[in-house]
């Protein structure tokens, strides 16, 4: 999975130095068990298609689903009939199942990740009640597959069914569950959202066995995180649908029609799969491309102009993607690999054999795009090599980030490669070994950032062959089995040595943990990424909105990155009180820009301005500060300043006759229309202490990339904004307050 949690940390917070800071914990663009024993294979349909040589030696566990939508009325009656084998060395008197679909009985037990889109999504649907954002399962009845009862109970999202009798080690019983699943609106994982049914954790599946413990799996999915741990299964599900809809699963689909007018039967098999999970909109497009036995599928709304070749770029993508893991950690096994656009926002979802993507923008560029390659990277770390993602989550997300990393270090992408693990310097008083739990709300810093760091100080201190020897044996010891972090380390020791295994697990397992200096970037280096990385992120944002005015405020700073001079022009003549605050200004300016290598000038006094109007001046991009009444630059270009407003609409003359008002404007330079000037104004000799501090957040908000973009704004007297003029930015609403 990977998500923008973080990106939601109240950039008001914090100052311009703290935005970068974490504007680069979000980089690059962005921007998240137990080995099944073997024993004698239960009968299986012979309809499995099998992609792996003896595969069914393998699978402990057999799901044949039936069920129908009722698109009416957003149900989902089903029955599904489950073969399981005991793995254990334990008698199992019962079996446990997850219910997560009950996560949604009530929005106390709902994931929080998906707070902030369904209040967003309540606000524009009046007419849905509180009570339609929930939904679950009605467990109707479970017997053997004779049909004999069986006793259940289904409690905290965990079905525990009573056998009739025991399974020994090493044999198979067969059940059946008949279910109804109530779909809530909303984005949640198993939802309905304007055209789009989101069907994960629609079924009950079984729960992990732990001999060791002697216990079942039974916690609740988590609230802050996630809760994937199941084991490799064999599927065949027939889902009935209407006509018009297409159906994303995994597995080899076939279609036919149902004996009903108007619907159809899309059945998937598929075979040694981790979970199963199907996407159903009667407007998905599906593009299509094989390659080598491997067919990629994009399934997406056609809804803007040239969205068909972004597609096909991005199923190009997703071939290089999964050619490179192939290659250095073990072949992808299966013969299709599905990606589904959805309506989430800020959140990527991997899933067995298909991942879960939000709507693509225009102007999209698949290379550039890290979160679909950390997605794919999952179908290595999380479908193919399971584990538990509530206690140990670094198995899954920070070996899928690291991937991420290696795979654009090696097409050549110089910002989201290493460099952006050896940026992070800073430690974090959390161990990455930490569960959901202990971890709270830093999942993306210590699974991610420090896990992928973990991983590529392992990678230096062996080198890259020794390093892709060790993966490709990690993966051949749990390739669709579960692993443990013991279990990695174990790998480590047999394939890289004790010492090695003692370093990687001193550093999961202490808090604290900073990349080695020698790995990490130097000054100079940090100053030139930081600046690299800056100037893509303007850009790509700012992309994002083809007509964009050229008169924004943020257009100063990408220009600047560019390489453009720029010229902080103070005023002069103003009281001590009045300096301070400008110079307390210059000083969140020129931090910002020297931390990014970015080049300025400053003019404090009328003198120098003077001698530098004409040459230095007209060639630069302009940051003015103060009253303009006592701007020496203001005052000589006034007229010019005038006349430019007028094409952004800005009232400049009955705005600086306003008492106590306070703001900023930009406008293309007074005598040079390649450069812009940004003046941040204020009509009083100083600003009041309340607007002084609302003053300097405006500032830092109204030049970065992740605030709206703003041609003027006018604050009150407590610094409120009373007017502006800006456009919308397609990306602000992951940066918004929650």
């Amino acid at each position: 999975m990977n998500y923008s949690n973080p990106f939601t940390s109240k950039l008001a917070r914090v100052g311009i130095a703290g935005t970068l800071a974490l504007i680069l914990a979000t980089s690059p663009l962005a921007n998240m068990g137990v080995v099944a024993a073997e024993a004698d294979p239960a009968p299986v349909s012979t309809k499995i298609y099998n992609t792996q040589k003896d595969s069914l030696e393998q699978v402990p566990i057999q799901y044949h689903i039936q069920a129908r939508l009722n698109e009416k009325d957003m149900t989902l009656r089903g029955n599904e009939k489950i073969t399981y084998r005991n793995t254990s060395k334990d008698t199992l008197k019962q079996l446990v199942l997850h219910t997560y679909a009950d996560a949604n009985l009530s929005k106390s037990t709902q994931a929080t990740m998906f707070k902030q889109a369904n209040e967003n999504i309540s606000k524009n649907n009046p007419d849905k009640k509180p009570e339609d954002f929930l939904g679950g399962l009605d467990i109707q009845g479970v017997t053997t597959a004779g049909g004999q009862s069986l006793d259940f109970k289904n409690e905290n999202q965990a079905l525990t069914v009573q056998l009739n009798e025991p399974v020994q080690p090493g044999k198979s019983v067969s059940f059946q569950v008949s279910f109804q699943l109530n779909i809530p609106y909303g984005s949640q994982r198993i939802s309905y959202y304007q055209d789009i049914i989101n069907g994960a954790h629609w079924f009950p599946v079984m729960s992990v066995y732990d001999e060791g413990k002697h216990q079942w799996d039974t916690a609740p999915y988590s609230q802050t995180f996630e809760s994937d741990y199941y084991i490799s299964a064999d599927y065949e599900v027939d889902l009935n649908v209407p006509d018009d809809y297409q159906v994303a699963m995994p597995g080899v689909i076939t279609t036919r029609e149902d004996i009903e007018h108007g619907r159809k039967i899309v059945s998937a098999l598929a075979e040694n799969t981790r979970e199963f999970v199907f996407f159903a909109s009667p407007k998905f497009q599906v593009e299509s491309v094989t390659r080598n036995g491997l067919t990629v599928e994009y399934y997406y709304f056609d809804n803007q102009p040239g969205k068909k070749e972004i597609v096909e770029q991005y199923i190009d993508q997703a071939f290089q993607a999964i050619d490179f893991f192939s290659e250095k950690y073990g072949k992808y096994p299966y013969p299709e690999f599905r990606i589904v656009e959805t309506y989430v926002q800020g959140v990527a979802v991997e899933y067995a054999r298909l991942i879960q993507m939000g709507q693509i923008q225009s102007g999209a560029v698949p290379e550039k795009d890290t979160t679909f390659v950390h997605e794919i990277a999952h179908q290595w770390f999380h479908a193919l090599i399971g584990n538990n993602s509530e206690t140990e989550s670094f198995l899954d997300e920070g070996f899928a980030d690291f991937s991420m990393v290696y795979f654009a270090e090696k097409q050549g992408d110089k910002l989201s490669g290493f460099r952006s693990i050896q940026f992070d310097d800073s430690p974090v008083d959390v161990a990455i070994a930490s569960t959901n739990d202990e971890v709270g709300d830093l999942a993306s810093l210590v699974y991610y950032q420090k896990g992928r760091q973990a991983i590529y100080q392992l990678y230096r201190s062996v080198g890259e062959e020794k390093f892709d020897h060790f993966m490709k044996e990690y993966f051949k010891r749990y390739v669709y089995q579960n692993a443990t972090l013991e279990g990695l380390l174990r790998t480590i020791e047999d394939v890289l040595g004790k010492e090695v295994r003692s370093e990687m697990q001193m550093a999961l397992y202490q808090p604290n943990f900073v990349l080695k200096p020698e790995y990490q970037l130097s000054q100079e280096e940090t100053a030139a990424y930081v600046h690299d990385m800056l100037q893509q992120q303007y850009q790509a944002v700012m992309g994002m909105i083809p007509n964009l005015p050229y008169e924004v405020m943020n257009r100063l700073m990408d220009k600047v990155l560019q390489g453009e001079e720029l010229t902080i022009v103070l005023s002069d003549q103003v009281s001590k009180l009045a300096t301070k605050q400008q110079e307390d200004m210059v000083n969140q300016l020129t931090g910002f820009l020297d931390m990014t290598g970015m080049r300025y000038d400053i003019i404090r006094d009328r003198k120098e301005l003077k001698q530098k109007m004409k040459k230095e001046i007209g060639n630069s991009n302009l940051i003015v500060i103060g009253n303009a009444k006592s701007n020496g630059l203001v005052q000589a270009l006034k007229f010019n300043i005038i006349d430019r407003t007028k094409q952004t609409g800005f009232p400049w003359k009955n705005t600086m006759n306003q008492p106590l008002a306070a703001g900023a404007y930009v406008i293309k330079h007074p005598y040079n229309q390649n450069r812009l000037m940004l003046h941040y104004f204020w009509n009083e000799d100083h600003l009041s202490d309340a607007a002084f501090e609302a003053f300097k957040l405006k500032i830092q908000e109204s030049i970065g990339f992740t605030n709206d973009f703003y041609q003027y704004y006018v604050l009150d007297n407590q610094g409120k904004e009373k007017s502006n003029k800006k456009v919308t930015n397609p990306i602000s609403s992951l940066f918004a307050e929650e």
